[in-house]
Order: structure tokens, then sequence, then C-alpha cells
């Protein structure tokens, strides 16, 4: 468990904090692509506990610049978007996307205020579908990490988005949890009723993993092992990121790319970006806000509209408020992939985390064995934080960008392997492995 100081310093990020100092130092995505549109609405976005205006000017270019107009403190989101800037409808003062003021119509024409005041404004890029921002103190940013999914081209990646209503930790933490798929994700599946020499016979064969772990260059790895057959362990190889990148060790090892992104927006809410490799046939980006995604049909009902207020993006449809639509008659039933709960497929993972509060209390829990990578990821993320605090250490991975390129999933190893060297070639970004039985993780 953590003390109360240690909890403190972990999941608050706002201006300032150790924890959001240190997620200041990278680049971090701010929203997808297709929420903003040329000369189209501004829309309200909050990151780190700042509240922003994102908005896309006539060019094409993103800015995300501060909520409150610079002369009087009136909202930018009312904005008018327009001829290359956003224009505050207070008094008319115009900004770019660099936060320059570049008309002040209510000050005399020989008036040079305009010269002498600037927005604060973060720079931002786009790849794969995502607007990156950076909010830190370098004048030149350091670069994007080049997380595999993300340097796709953007017609074969998917990338979307979910709130969660709770810190950003707690959504994290799920992530690197690799035994809870057995009883949260799969309780009610009987393994002894699946196909003998898949991923899933032998993860529910076994509830109870071993575990290896070892720190790297991007954050941590670790390996969750139980017996698979004639002298093999099944492994599911996962991995953290710093500062709050996981990949899961879901599918086979050599085809994960998938990244999730747990963005924090302030200290009780998460933005959840996932970039993965688009499957064939699956369709292509919606209109933000429509509530149809089919990427989430499968959740349950899908998402809500999107509104316009700071926490009214990427809503679930089952949330807190209706109990996340549990089926206790499901539950008692405890059959299928969603009976142990009675809860629809990701809906689990938010529901359960949501349910500890928006920021748990760490100094009450009670942990494990199976819980040795939360362990570890915590112990690094405080470190790193209280490094740069002390001394001005420079978090991991933040000007080594191809320390993200990872793969993650499960793969069948000889019992005494090394592990990481026995998955090396299937770790390596870029490459193929037509060798693999993609049947026996899918079953």
């Amino acid at each position: 468990m953590l003390t109360k100081e240690e909890n403190e310093l972990i999941c608050h990020v706002g201006p300032g904090t150790p924890m959001g100092n240190l997620m200041r130092q990278y680049w971090i995505p701010a929203m997808l692509s297709r929420e903003v549109t040329a000369d189209g609405d501004p829309l309200r976005v909050q990151l780190l506990g700042e509240q922003l205006i994102a908005f896309r000017d006539s060019t094409g270019q993103v800015g995300l610049i501060q909520n409150a107009c610079p002369h009087r403190g009136a909202s930018l989101f009312f904005g008018r978007n327009e001829d290359r800037g956003l224009r505050c409808v207070y008094h008319g003062w115009k900004f770019e996307v660099s936060g320059a003021c570049v008309d002040m119509p209510n000050e005399p024409a020989e008036s040079n205020f305009k010269q002498k005041i600037k927005a604060t404004a973060y720079p931002c890029v786009e790849r794969g579908g995502l607007v990156w921002t950076y909010m830190g103190p370098r004048e030149a940013p350091p670069p994007l990490p080049n997380l595999e999914a993300n340097l796709l081209p953007e017609e074969e990646t998917a990338v979307n988005a979910v709130l969660r209503e709770c810190n950003w930790l707690q959504a994290l933490e799920g992530d690197i949890d690799t035994s809870h798929f057995g009883f949260l994700h799969r309780g009610s599946v009987r393994w002894d009723e699946l196909e003998p020499g898949t991923f899933q016979y032998y993860a529910l064969r076994d509830r109870a993993p071993h575990y290896a772990m070892v720190d790297t260059n991007a954050g941590a790895m670790y390996g969750g092992y139980r017996d698979a057959d004639e002298g093999h362990d099944y492994w599911r190889i996962a991995h953290f990121l710093f500062p709050f990148y996981t990949m899961a060790p879901g599918g086979m090892l050599g085809m994960g790319k998938g990244v999730i992104c747990r963005v924090p927006m302030d200290d009780e809410h998460t933005m959840n970006f996932t970039i993965s490799p688009r499957l064939r046939g699956r369709p292509g980006p919606i209109p933000p806000g429509s509530g149809t995604d089919p990427a989430y049909e499968r959740m349950g009902r899908g998402m809500l509209p999107n509104t316009t207020d700071w926490h009214g993006r990427f809503r679930m449809a089952a949330n807190r408020e209706n109990d996340f639509d549990i089926d206790r008659e499901m539950q008692r039933r405890n059959r299928g992939n969603n009976g142990y709960t009675g809860i629809v497929g990701n809906e689990q993972d938010q529901a359960i985390t949501e349910s500890m509060g928006p920021i748990v209390d760490r100094t009450l829990e009670h942990l494990g064995t199976a819980d040795v990578m939360i362990i570890r990821v915590r112990r690094r993320l405080i470190a790193a934080a209280q490094a740069l605090a002390d001394s001005g250490t420079v978090p991991p991975g933040v000007d080594h960008p191809d320390v993200y390129l990872q793969r993650s999933g499960g793969a069948i190893l000889p019992k005494g392997a090394d592990w990481i060297e026995a998955t090396a070639d299937l770790r390596k970004p870029f490459s193929k492995h037509p060798e693999l039985n993609l049947a026996i993780a899918n079953a």
C-alpha cells in the first residue's frame, strides 16, 4: 500500500504538482483529429487540470489556448473561429494558434498594445488521427513517442476515446493487473468447455499465474505465466510506458501493437485514448458525438452524444448513473463472458475502477503477489517524479522516442526459457510473423 502522501503525489496532476510536472515533460494526446474542423466550432478540452479551448484555423492548424481571454477573462469557447484565428466576442481580441494577439479592434489604430499580449497556448501536432500537445517548459519540445500503432498510415489506424470518471492511475492499474482477466471478464467461463491448447484454455484452467518483470528504458515489462502442456508455459506479456501508456497482454505476441493512453483531464476524470491497427473490414471513423461508433457496439448501449461541457465528450451510455446496466439475472445465470458480472464487455473495467471512487484511498489496500506489477509501476512513477523535482532528472523516454517501440501479447514458451530472450523477435516493431498460429489466441 502507499502512504497518504505518496498517494497524493502520484494522483494529483495539476500545475506545479510533482506528477503534473512529470507529465508535462512529454507530448500528450489531447483530442481526436476529427473533433476539430477548419473554422469550425471551438472545443472545450481539459488536460492536467487546465481548462483549454481547441480550434482548427482556416489553414488547418490546430490551436490549444487558455480558456480565459487575457483581456477580461471571458471564455474563448464562445469565440468566433475565423480567418486564421479565434476572436473573443466580448471586445473582438483575436488570437492565432501560437497565442499571439493579432487584432485588438477596441484599441486606437495607433496603439501597439496587441504586441504586448499573448495568451497561453500549447503547440500541437497531428499523427495517426490524434492531436498531440506539449505543455512542458522546453522552448524546443522533445520528440513524440514512437508508438508503433500511431506510426501507421492514418487509414490503417483505429483511434477512439472514452471518458472515465476516476483518477488516471485507477484506470491504468486495471491494465497492468493481468489476473483480473480470469474473473472480471471470464469468471463464468469453464475452462473444461474450451478448446484445449488455446490461450483462454490455459488462462482459465489456472487463474493464479506466476509473475516475472523487468524495468525497461520506457517503464516496465511483465509476464504472467502458468502451465501449458508438454513442458511449456503460457505467457501473457505486457508493458507500462511512461507516463500513462499501457500495452495489454491480449492476443498473440508478435501481433499486438495496440496502446491505451490514460490521459488525466484533472484529478478525477480521465480521457482514455486507444490506438490500434484497424481490422480489415471494420468501419472507418464517424463524426464525433454521434453515439453510434461501431467500435463500441460490443460494449453494450454504445456512446452518448457529446455535449459541450468540460466532461461531456465520449461518455458511455452505460455508466455509474444507471449502474452500468448491470443485469442481475444474467449474473445469477453465471454463464458466458458477461455472466460473472452481469455487465457487458469493456464496461466491466469501467464499472470497477469508477466504483473505487474518484481517487481510491490506497492506504487501505492489502496487496498480494498478484499485484507485483502495480507495486513496481507505482514505485517507478514516484521515483521519477521525485527525481525530476529534486534534481531536474529527465524522466524515462522523454528524449528517446524509440524506447516506445514495443509489442505485447501471449506466447507459448518452453519451461525454464529466458522469457526476455525467447520473445525478443516477437517484440520487435514493424516485423511480420506468418508462422504464428493466430487461432489459439482468438479462440
